[in-house]
């Protein structure tokens, strides 16, 4: 009875958070609004559809809530984290695909491994090298874009306002030391649904 009144509890915090400044997610920071190409009725689509995401995490898989996380844009998700098992990854995805307006779903859950300090030390360097280089160019709204790191591949998600500013995010990505791979998700402004006037 009190698990059940907790998971009421803590669902109702979830689903009663609105857009506001920036939009928050179990993906942290996201897009600030002011920047974002999307509509604001776009926006709020996606963050409703974020929120029903982490509410179904909650209800099946509350094991994954702190190490699998998801971005929505545009409608189409994007899940990155760990998990123990394959069947798991695929059940996520599953998952993903039963939020009402999923667009597309994009999976790059790896599969747990035993912790390595070395390289998550690395990982973290990797990824603020990146978002530090985001920030410095004046060419790229650093804002638009999350990024994670595993392994030494980076995960960049984002809307770029450009194909130029695309590419230049992708090149920054690609100078970074030891960097083994990049897999951009990058969205331009001309392929939202709908765009801000």
């Amino acid at each position: 009875m009190k698990f059940k009144f907790l998971l009421i509890i803590l669902l109702g915090v979830i689903l009663s958070g609105c857009v506001g400044v920036s939009s928050k997610g179990i993906f942290g920071t996201g897009v600030t609004i002011a920047f974002d190409p999307r509509t604001v009725g776009t926006q709020i689509d996606d963050s409703i559809m974020q929120k029903n995401l982490a509410a179904k995490f909650i209800i099946k898989y509350k094991k994954y809530i702190l190490s699998v996380k998801s971005k929505v844009l545009d409608g189409r998700i994007f899940l990155t984290g760990k998990v123990d098992r394959t069947e798991e990854k695929l059940l996520l995805t599953k998952l993903a695909w039963e939020i009402k307006g999923a667009r597309s779903v994009r999976n790059d859950i790896k599969i747990k491994e035993e912790f390595n300090f070395a390289r998550s030390a690395k990982d973290v360097l990797i990824t603020s090298q990146l978002r530090t280089a985001l920030i410095l160019n004046k060419n790229i709204k650093a804002t638009n874009y999350q990024i994670d790191t595993y392994k030494k591949k980076i995960y960049v998600y984002g809307i770029a306002l450009t194909s130029e500013e695309k590419d230049l995010v992708i090149s920054e990505a690609k100078e970074i030391l030891d960097v083994k791979d990049v897999i951009a998700s990058i969205i331009l402004v001309e392929d939202l649904r709908i765009q801000k006037e």
